[in-house]
């Protein structure tokens, strides 16, 4: 039941709520004895010309004036904090969540749509989290006391006020499931534009949108999107406005209707109550009106935040995919040695597996390249070793323990990975470094950069390692970048290092360089290349070639081009593309 789980969230701050739930009660109750302080001056203390008995009775009118506002103003200070807390937590258990989803998630989620369950639909249920438990138990007593207090002036008088509630509150519940089926729409809808603006106004789809000549059609997309929000959220508005406003009205009649029943109801020019009583009881009444109202309004928010809390709870409950193990076998130091056993894999509901039957060892300290046609699965082959995917069939072992038996801890620091796409926050470049390892040192920092051979570079800026890398890193060059992430990756310093296809969207020149980076980064690892140049695994101690997720061939750069197969096609092919005339002599001599 959401309203359980809603009720869960406020556990742990019982002890805040109940402290509210005094001062509110303290409230509503103190409140309720001004109709009869103004009873006692109208029938006692002005007739009689009582001067001490007034002033008596004029003084409790400001004394309950201050009690109520010092009670207001605390109630709202715990409530709104108790609010918070619980907003802080919703947002944190979403994050916490979502940093265990495994990359399928991510790969089949828009960014926008995350980001927006995390800040518009928790934003949006702020002030039913803040307000609504106060604003509840404040009006629920003032109702109850309320009534109390009129069926002790006049009993019959206070069945007439409540003879229309139950349509109230049927009305209400019809108006609160309309803004709840509208609420749906507004946050959907809400998400899409989110989307929109991270997609088009990060630095890529501006480059896009401005070299495409495609920012004025963005900006059309973005302002009719823009548009159905807007509708919606005038539906989300008014819908149900005008039977509320009906409620109101009546509410508001309600007085006149007891002056014309207490008139009737008089006997030869004599009324049944005081003057004093009836203006009491008036008083009373408008007390209890207007609680009633908000009463009836808080059903209403709360349907429509029901619907804010089912988009939460339903990415609380999306299903972790990629679980950490219960009791994960600890391990000690890590010598790297990796082994896929008749490993297979297929992506969620395809149909055919990506990869199937993969059977390879890499020994602690040895490399491994592994190439093969775009789609062969090779980049996948890489996501099963970090765990990044779990195996369909077979395993994945390092020291012989399955990655699924090891904490993401252990994982973390056994695997580093480099892959193609750098990743760099719009931080400081040592920010961006200490990613990898947060107390590393100055010194630390100045070794790995020196190893990926981008010291020099990063001195030569103006603030040095203080220079801020921009939006994903847009002030470095892919290069750059990349030797960047080599030296997170010796900051890490892990006994296995996976690398991606790491050089192939880079110059020659440049892959010269960060190739320089990697080699001195690999140097008594574990190390399992991705390759799509096959001029930087020459030295792999061991090459399989993959198509369609089999392993076809496998061997030293020498013997696979002497079988003359399908590495050798591959490798003629890289020679023609990258205009490497040593690799070209060397494969045609080999084919002969």
């Amino acid at each position: 039941m959401p309203l359980r789980r809603i009720v869960r969230l406020f556990g742990p701050y019982r002890w805040s709520l109940t402290f509210v739930g005094l001062l509110v009660a303290a409230s509503s109750l103190v409140s309720l004895l001004n109709p009869f302080l103004i009873r006692e001056v109208i029938d006692v203390a002005l007739p009689k010309g009582r001067v001490g008995l007034l002033t008596v009775l004029a003084a409790g009118m400001i004394v309950v004036s201050v009690a109520n506002s010092c009670f207001s103003v605390s109630q709202t200070y715990v409530s709104t904090k108790v609010g918070q807390r619980v907003m802080h937590d919703l947002r944190t258990a979403v994050y916490a969540h979502l940093q265990r989803m495994s990359l399928a998630f991510f790969t089949r989620t828009r960014t926008g749509e995350v980001q927006s369950r995390i800040a518009n639909d928790i934003g949006g249920m702020q002030a039913t989290v803040t307000t609504t438990a106060t604003t509840l138990v404040s009006n629920l007593t003032t109702v109850v006391a309320t009534v109390i207090a009129m069926a002790a002036l006049d009993w019959r008088l206070t069945l007439v006020s409540l003879i229309m509630m139950p349509a109230f509150v049927w009305v209400s519940r019809r108006v609160g499931r309309e803004r709840r089926r509208v609420t749906r729409m507004r946050q959907a809808q809400l998400a899409t534009l989110a989307s929109i603006v991270h997609e088009s106004l990060s630095v890529s789809g501006i480059l896009l949108g401005h070299t495409m000549g495609r920012s004025r059609t963005l900006t059309d997309a973005f302002a009719a999107e823009s548009t159905t929000l807007s509708d919606l959220e005038v539906r989300a508005n008014m819908a149900g406005r005008w039977r509320q406003s009906i409620i109101q009205i009546v509410m508001s009649s309600m007085p006149a209707v007891i002056y014309w029943a207490t008139g009737l109801t008089g006997r030869n020019g004599h009324m049944l109550i005081s003057i004093g009583t009836l203006v009491a009881f008036t008083t009373l009444q408008q007390s209890l009106f207007r609680p009633t109202v908000q009463l009836l309004q808080v059903g209403v928010d709360l349907q429509t935040s029901l619907e804010l809390f089912g988009r939460i709870f339903e990415y609380l409950d999306l299903p972790i995919d990629v679980a950490e193990p219960e009791r994960p076998v600890r391990v000690g130091e890590i010598r790297g040695d990796v082994r896929l056993r008749e490993v297979g894999f297929r992506y969620g509901a395809a149909e055919d597996d990506t990869l199937s039957d993969v059977d390879i060892a890499v020994p602690a300290g040895s490399s491994l390249a592994v190439v093969g046609e775009t789609g062969s699965g090779k980049t996948t082959l890489s996501y099963l070793i970090p765990r990044l995917y779990d195996v369909t069939s077979g395993s994945v072992t390092i020291d012989g323990v399955d990655v699924r038996d090891l904490s993401f801890d252990d994982l973390a620091r056994a695997v580093g990975v480099v892959s193609q796409e750098t990743y760099l926050f719009h931080a400081s470049v040592a920010d961006n470094l200490r990613f990898a390892k947060p107390d590393a040192t100055d010194a630390e920092l100045v070794e790995a950069a020196r190893v990926a051979q981008i010291h020099e570079h990063i001195a030569a800026l103006p603030d040095g390692y203080d220079t801020l890398v921009g939006e994903r890193g847009y002030r470095f060059s892919g290069g750059e970048k990349q030797r960047l992430a080599i030296a997170r990756a010796v900051l890490r310093d892990p006994p296995i290092l996976v690398l991606d296809e790491a050089t192939s969207a880079l110059d020659t020149r440049t892959e010269r360089a960060v190739q320089e980076a990697i080699d001195a980064l690999s140097a008594g690892r574990t190390t399992i290349t991705i390759a799509h140049r096959l001029s930087t695994i020459r030295g792999a101690d061991q090459i399989v070639v993959l198509d369609h997720g089999h392993v076809v061939e496998r061997g030293t750069h020498e013997r696979l081009l002497a079988l003359g197969g399908r590495y050798a096609a591959l490798t003629r092919r890289d020679a023609r593309l990258t205009d490497d005339p040593a690799l070209r002599e060397e494969t045609e001599a080999r084919s002969a």
